[in-house]
């Protein structure tokens, strides 16, 4: 299924995986529409790609704020192909973390995006798609409303998936800690040390790229066969943590 042509919306697709999935999409002949929190991250977003694709547009949108949301979708075309980067990450366990902390995790990653779903489903064209985003890599004890958050997510897309069936797919990507602007409040010496640790446990020996990453959103938009399904871009991570 080419992307030709397609209208491609990216909720988060300002910076990161986000941008890097515009890019891949407006590439392949995609009209592009990107969200962000930040306006000089979108404003500068919409400048690149607009230099490859057909045509770009962009909305200050915060998923946890439902009006921004309403707004998007009552001043956009229908969508051939929604992609969520919404969700966050965090540290602790059931008992160390802040309660606070576990409940923003849970509810930025499941109840944002089960927000954005419910928006969005009028929107979707036939043999559209939507993915969202989960995650691997964590453990219960030390990335408790993570997991939860990340394991909503694959339990969410199924009831989509069949939900949205025969209409449109569902599905999500899960990659495990990547080197992407989400850490940019980390300094260099912590961002080298968290890539160094991963790489340790991941047993292909290194950290996903950015494009690698991306490129998985690309294949479930243009597969027509998969629905209900994450796939897991994690460097094999899950099979020893």
């Amino acid at each position: 299924m080419s992307l030709k042509n397609k209208h491609v919306l990216i909720i988060g697709g300002s910076s990161g995986f986000g941008l890097q999935i515009a890019t891949f999409a407006a590439e392949a002949g995609a009209e592009i529409t990107i969200t962000g929190r930040n306006a000089d991250r979108l404003k500068d977003a919409v400048a690149k790609l607009s230099e490859i694709a057909p045509s770009v547009s962009s909305f200050m949108v915060d998923a946890a704020d439902e009006s921004t949301l309403e707004n998007l979708f009552a001043n956009i075309p229908d969508v051939d192909h929604l992609v969520s980067m919404a969700g966050g990450a965090m540290g602790g366990g059931f008992l160390s973390a802040d309660f606070d902390t576990i409940k923003n995790a849970v509810d930025e990653k499941l109840f944002n995006n089960l927000k954005i779903a419910r928006h969005a489903a009028p929107k979707i064209k036939e043999n559209g798609s939507m993915t969202f985003t989960a995650g691997t890599g964590g453990r219960p004890q030390n990335a408790s409303g993570a997991i939860i958050g990340n394991d909503s997510i694959r339990t969410m897309v199924q009831g989509l998936a069949a939900e949205m069936a025969p209409k449109a797919r569902v599905n999500a990507v899960a990659p495990t800690w990547t080197v992407t602007p989400l850490w940019r409040n980390m300094s260099e010496e912590q961002v080298k040390a968290t890539k160094e640790n991963f790489s340790k446990m991941i047993p292909l020996g290194r950290t996903a790229t950015i494009q690698e990453v991306a490129s998985a959103y690309i294949f479930l938009m243009e597969n027509s066969f998969i629905t209900g399904q994450t796939i897991q871009v994690d460097g094999g991570i899950t099979l020893v943590s």
